[in-house]
């Protein structure tokens, strides 16, 4: 019921937008298209920094490579169909983001990817503006309120969303990108976050980076998304929202942690957390007319052999999410990976997955 009740709210949506204007842009050709998953009863499948390197490999000449390999299609025969980049390190203008990947590298990947039928979403980790720590420094309460209107930092904040929209321009208007800055702010694990500033102060960052991008740079292929992380109640996920107006899907991030004494080995916390965050969010998808979509997600190491069909599927298959996106596999930490590799012992787990009809991959 809670599937449907979403699907019937955006096909109302949906019907509502295209009496008012024919879909034209690529924003708008990618919500459809995300509409259609969900009303199919599919969910797409993504993986951060997916051709850019894998467990234990790393592209080294990407002007020349192909861009080819892939830790997933290794393993499933296919690409995930969304691909997982991020900006941090951008704003310095730096060569390369804060994992080691050329953003030349990124914007190849990015266009090569929306080529071959996939689909491309941004985060964004920028450093601290007032301290000059990395965005998990949060020895200040001041950051949000030193770049906003009158702050301090204000001037040279405004560079880095520059730098942003440069690079996010230079891709090219003809790929949509799922874009999910300032996310995870209700932990206070980065200088967004919950307790380093207030509910006003994040929403006005939240919509000044829209306004700057949208309305100063016209960067009409964005869609926006917006992603607390849970655990979350209704009340706690609406808390900082900065408004419809702002907003093209509802997201949410979160990990599965088995602990040292095989806590949550069965997944059922996990499913447990899953079930009260999708169901909060297709409540509110459903009242805003909003996609929703888990936007972060995994299991570091991935040690139970049928996670991706006894665990995370299950959690997911009843629900209307436009996609799921798992980490990255580090090239450079071999235990820190979330997608199977080629030789990994529970990879047929994962090949598993994607071979059922309502997950979506990239063939």
């Amino acid at each position: 019921m809670k599937k449907y009740m979403l699907i019937a709210a955006l096909a109302l949506a949906s019907c509502s937008t295209s009496n008012k204007k024919p879909m034209e842009t690529p924003k708008d050709q990618l919500v459809h298209r995300l509409f259609t998953y969900a009303e199919n009863g599919q969910i797409a499948y993504g993986h951060q920094d997916d051709l850019s390197y894998g467990h234990s490999w790393v592209v080294e000449d990407w002007e020349n490579d192909p861009l080819e390999r892939s830790d997933v299609k290794d393993v499933t025969g296919k690409y995930p169909m969304i691909l997982g980049c991020d900006l941090g390190g951008i704003e310095l203008g730096n060569e390369k983001n804060l994992d080691g990947v050329p953003f030349g590298l990124i914007r190849k990947a990015t266009q090569l990817h929306t080529q071959r039928g996939g689909i491309v979403t941004f985060s964004w980790h920028p450093r601290n503006p007032l301290t000059g720590g990395d965005a998990w420094d949060v020895s200040s309460k001041e950051v949000v309120r030193s770049v906003l209107p009158g702050g301090e930092k204000m001037q040279e904040f405004r560079t880095w969303l520059k730098r942003a929209a440069d690079f996010i321009e230079s891709v090219g208007p003809d790929a949509p990108i799922i874009f999910r800055p300032w996310h995870e702010h209700t932990s206070s694990w980065f200088w967004w976050g919950q307790d380093l500033c207030t509910t006003k102060e994040y929403q006005e960052l939240f919509r000044m980076t829209w306004l700057y991008f949208v309305k100063e740079r016209g960067l009409t292929n964005l869609l926006w998304c917006y992603s607390p992380n849970a655990p979350i109640t209704p009340e706690s996920y609406m808390e900082r929202y900065p408004g419809d107006e702002f907003v093209d899907i509802l997201g949410a991030d979160f990990y599965e942690f088995i602990g040292p004494d095989g806590e949550d080995k069965s997944g059922a916390r996990f499913a447990g957390v899953i079930k009260d965050l999708l169901n909060t969010m297709t409540a509110l998808g459903t009242e805003h007319h909003k996609l929703i979509a888990l936007s972060e997600t995994g299991l570091e190491g991935i040690p139970d052999a049928q996670w991706w069909t006894e665990v995370l599927y299950p959690a997911i298959k009843d629900y209307s999410i436009s996609y799921v996106l798992t980490w990255r596999n580090a090239h450079d930490k071999p235990g820190h990976f979330y997608a199977a590799w080629p030789g990994f012992e529970n990879e047929a787990d994962m090949k598993a997955f994607s071979e059922l009809s309502d997950i979506v991959f990239l063939d």
